[in-house]
């Protein structure tokens, strides 16, 4: 039974959540051959004042370009 976890900000819509659970089923069955009514997939939408990148909330810094390192 495998259990598939994905996190990743909040906003993302209710049809766009149904095709992501669909297409991560399908290659869970196509790569791995699981049954596909055994594969759960978990979506833990995290509002942006919970998720910080590079020691930055994610909801100050949307309007801020991302540094590319090298």
């Amino acid at each position: 039974m495998p259990v598939i976890q994905v996190h990743m900000k909040a906003g993302c819509g209710r049809q766009k959540r149904r095709e992501l659970v669909r297409r991560i089923t399908d290659a869970m069955v196509e790569v791995c051959g699981s049954v596909e009514d055994r594969v759960h997939v978990i979506i833990d939408e995290v509002p942006e004042d919970s998720w910080g990148r590079g020691g930055v909330l994610l909801s100050e810094i949307q309007s801020t370009p991302v540094k590319e390192s090298g």
